[in-house]
């Protein structure tokens, strides 16, 4: 949810920054109108679009429902209730059914009022005759007028113009949902702006129809002027005078040409686009892991197969040979200092081909010299970064991978909320050439702290074992999945 309210009003604050800087005081007011609408609506559906960036995670940490505890038993997570939480969801209900009783009751009340009053068909629309002393305005297909003035001719046409505009484009439908919105996201001042915003574009609207109809500018500014203030503004309803400021009335004699208006709608594009990518782009891991690991075991059975009878010579850097190995006594870089099976072949053979040369077995003896120039790593300026793929020797946790994770398991504190909590936390970080640990991020999580908690454990960790490019230690960046599973 708070996600949900800082990308929305983040997008909602932009948007409406751009509308009074480039939109607002262009003559072009029925884009104008549709995007305030679309900006809203643009801005609270942004939140649930998402651009994913895929990045793949090769090492892989487990974090489940039991964590182990400083006496070394496992127990289960503990969640306790939050009280702060559930009395702002009270707050909040409180509120809300507040505002949302007098919302309905003033809609009622002006549907009572346009029931009750006597009604005359004007046009497209329907007087209601009110005893109240008031300005013409709208609600719906109602324009409530004075009945005295009305009877008396007191109210001009450019009045009748200008509320009948209201009807016909329907814009209260405009301020309902707006003042919908509002009754929702009631802690969020940005809705009373853009209902403003809403409402001033209306009054643009109508007086523009109203002008083009009498082609007398200065005698409907006038009038407005003399009208101003004299009735009380209803939240639901077009009025008249609604905002009669300097802006308004300059609007009235104010030209926009062609070009400067595609132009200027044409910058839309980029801001949005911008929007959607700063706010909806996520990245997403990809975990390797367990394809990796069981096609590395099924590997790792043949070559045992395959080299059962062969003796390895293992050279030191000048070249001597130091020591007799069997294959499974080889060391990871040493292993990978063995001659390819194909790697004489002019040609990749055919499965039929590799499956009966692994049958027929190795050389009786075979030299592997780690220190030749094409087994070394190539290294980097001093200070790089490398990744797995690029040094001898992978970086380790001392004692294996299964001490961090326990390490992970005692110092991880499961958040309060919610239940059943269930996901994966994404986590890189570099191992210095001293071991220790920089840099850790989190490049995905599953909400309520998880992955600030996932990156406060990881900087408490030991110093690692650094991996090494030809015997030298060097900057390794490193990245798993750590999975929590909270129980009920």
């Amino acid at each position: 949810m708070i996600d949900f309210l800082i990308k929305s009003t983040v997008s909602l604050i932009v948007l409406l920054v751009v509308y009074h800087l480039v939109l607002e005081n262009e003559k072009i007011h029925q884009f104008n109108r549709f995007y305030l609408l679309f900006a809203v609506v643009f801005s609270l559906s942004i939140p649930f679009l998402t651009i994913e960036i895929i990045q793949e995670i090769t090492t892989k940490a487990s974090l489940q429902n039991l964590f182990v505890n400083e006496n070394g038993i496992a127990t289960s997570i503990t969640e306790s209730t939050n009280y702060w939480l559930i009395a702002l969801y009270n707050i909040y209900g409180f509120v809300t059914s507040i505002l949302l009783f007098r919302f309905i009751r003033n809609i009622f009340k002006l549907h009572l009022k346009a029931k009750s009053a006597v009604t005359i068909k004007h046009k497209s629309a329907q007087l209601a005759l009110i005893g109240e002393k008031t300005l013409p305005y709208t609600f719906l297909n109602n324009i409530f007028v004075y009945e005295t003035a009305y009877k008396n001719r007191e109210i001009e046409d450019e009045l009748y113009t200008h509320e009948l505009i209201h009807v016909t484009q329907k814009h209260t439908l405009d301020i309902l949902f707006i003042e919908t919105l509002k009754v929702i996201f009631w802690f969020n001042p940005i809705f009373i702006f853009y209902k403003s915003a809403i409402q001033l574009n209306h009054e643009f609207l109508a007086d523009e129809k109203v002008v083009q109809s009498y082609n007398n500018v200065s005698f409907y500014q006038n009038l407005l002027l003399s009208k101003a203030n004299a009735n009380p503004t209803y939240c639901l309803a077009s009025n008249l005078n609604y905002s009669v400021t300097k802006k308004r009335l300059i609007m009235m004699t104010k030209t926009t040409s062609t070009a400067s208006a595609i132009l200027k709608k044409g910058l839309l594009v980029p801001v949005l686009i911008a929007l959607v990518f700063t706010i909806c782009t996520k990245v997403v891991a990809q975990e390797t892991t367990k394809k990796q690991a069981s096609t590395a075991k099924k590997s790792e059975g043949i070559f045992n197969k395959y080299y059962e009878k062969t003796t390895f010579k293992i050279k030191d850097e000048s070249g001597k040979i130091v020591k007799d190995k069997k294959y499974d006594e080889l060391t990871v870089l040493e292993q990978r200092a063995v001659p390819s099976i194909i790697s004489k072949n002019k040609r990749l053979p055919t499965n039929e081909e590799l499956i009966a040369e692994l049958q027929k077995g190795a050389a009786a003896i075979i030299e592997v010299d780690v220190f030749s120039p094409e087994n070394k790593k190539i290294k980097k300026a001093d200070g790089e970064i490398y990744n797995t793929s690029e040094i001898s020797e992978r970086p380790d946790f001392p004692n294996g991978i299964e001490e961090f994770y326990k390490f992970v398991g005692l110092n991880f504190k499961a958040p309060e909320n919610p239940k059943n909590l269930k996901g994966k936390i994404y986590i890189t970080f570099i191992i210095e050439k001293d071991g220790s640990i920089t840099n850790v991020r989190s490049i995905r999580d599953i909400g309520y702290g998880t992955g600030e908690e996932a990156i406060r454990v990881i900087k408490l960790s030991p110093k690692w074992i650094p991996g090494k490019v030809n015997n030298e230690p060097v900057r390794v960046m490193y990245s798993l999945p750590i999975t929590v599973q909270s129980s009920n």
